[in-house]
């Protein structure tokens, strides 16, 4: 096989393209590393239902339970030690585009327990905890973008640990979000941490938007509702971007830039279409930026080398456009506000719903092992 012209194209315009995706199976039978070789794979993202799917889907975890079960671990030191090891493994086979690229890409991403969302102490000492465990400078922490999350954000990247922000679903909260890792980066730099080797992505969720927004058009059903189904999202990412150019050319960041600092790059999240009627690769195609990342599932990823379309900056000429967008979606009856804090409320929710569906199987497999 040979890189595919569609996924190196978008590469070429500023794109990191990761994968939302990570399992033993996938490390075992070397598909991760010929993503990386043949599909410009440059980072991996992990979440709870993820983790949860893989553990349940066949035997790749059986040897380890096994062990764990001899040694009569809990059932969260065997999560954790399940997890830790398919990240480190993946951050081995990341490791070259990481060392390639001077520390940009080459990116693996664990998250903390998702039910520690709203409590800032125990996430931090949770992120450490992972940062120390898996032991790799590859290695991104992921944090939700709770309110309790923000201070958990700005403690992790003071003490010089690489942060994926997740749950990202308005405007408002991503300059908080940003902010927050500015803070952190001038904490780190006043402690002395030598600020160029942290780096951090602002994970921005798209999809979501499209599909809770769609429901308020629904019920609100008029023609010029129908009009705006499927806008909603794109809009909404493209005015993050703007607000990112807008942070990280300010004078603030300019100083610590000059120290060696890097921006936090907007990562999209969220980005397989749940709509059967929009192209499968819209989320991609219509998001191209310079210093961006975009996390896809493995189809999407597919279907974007097998189709996908690439201009050279998709987002920046629409600026304009979203922000009519988002006028006309107040105008008719979405509030807005509402809608991403009901998508922040059930993210939340349903990363604390995988990661217990994990730990009761991994519970019923170290049972079955120690009986």
């Amino acid at each position: 096989m040979t890189t595919n012209p569609n996924l190196a194209a978008l590469s070429e315009a500023g794109i990191s393209v990761w994968l939302d995706d990570i399992s033993r199976e996938r490390l075992e039978n070397g598909n991760l590393a010929d993503l990386v070789e043949n599909r410009s794979l440059v980072g991996v993202t992990s979440n709870p239902t993820i983790f949860s799917k893989a553990v349940a889907k066949g035997g790749a975890y059986d040897e380890q339970i096994k062990e764990l079960a001899r040694r009569g671990v809990s059932v969260e030191e065997a999560v954790r030690s399940i997890t830790t090891y398919d990240i480190r493994w993946a951050c081995d086979v990341l490791r070259g585009v990481f060392d390639g690229d001077g520390g940009t890409d080459g990116r693996v991403s664990l998250e903390v327990d998702p039910r520690l969302a709203h409590d800032t102490l125990t996430t931090i000492a949770e992120a450490k905890a992972l940062w120390w465990a898996v032991d790799r400078p590859n290695l991104m922490i992921k944090i939700p973008a709770t309110k309790e999350g923000l201070p958990a954000i700005t403690a992790a990247l003071a003490a010089g640990i690489s942060v994926n922000v997740t749950l990202i679903f308005s405007l408002d909260r991503y300059r908080e979000v940003m902010d927050a890792f500015i803070a952190g980066i001038e904490s780190a730099k006043a402690a002395g941490v030598d600020v160029s080797r942290i780096q951090s992505v602002a994970s921005f969720f798209v999809s979501r938007v499209d599909t809770e927004i769609g429901k308020r058009l629904d019920a609100i059903g008029t023609d010029e509702a129908e009009a705006l189904q499927g806008k909603a999202a794109i809009a909404n990412a493209r005015l993050a971007y703007e607000l990112y150019e807008e942070v990280f050319s300010s004078p603030r960041w300019a100083a610590l830039a000059a120290s060696g600092a890097r921006p936090q790059r907007p990562l999209w999240a969220s980005t397989s279409v749940k709509d059967p009627d929009y192209r499968d690769v819209m989320y991609v195609e219509q998001l191209i930026a310079p210093n961006c990342v975009n996390t896809m599932p493995e189809p999407t990823l597919e279907a974007f080398a097998d189709h996908g379309e690439v201009e050279a900056d998709t987002v920046r000429p629409g600026y304009d456009d979203a922000r009519r967008v988002m006028e006309r979606l107040a105008e008719i009856g979405v509030d807005y506000d509402d809608a991403t804090r009901v998508l922040e409320e059930e993210g939340v929710d349903k990363f604390a719903v995988s990661w217990n569906e994990l730990l009761a199987e991994v519970e019923s497999k170290l049972e079955a092992n120690r009986g």
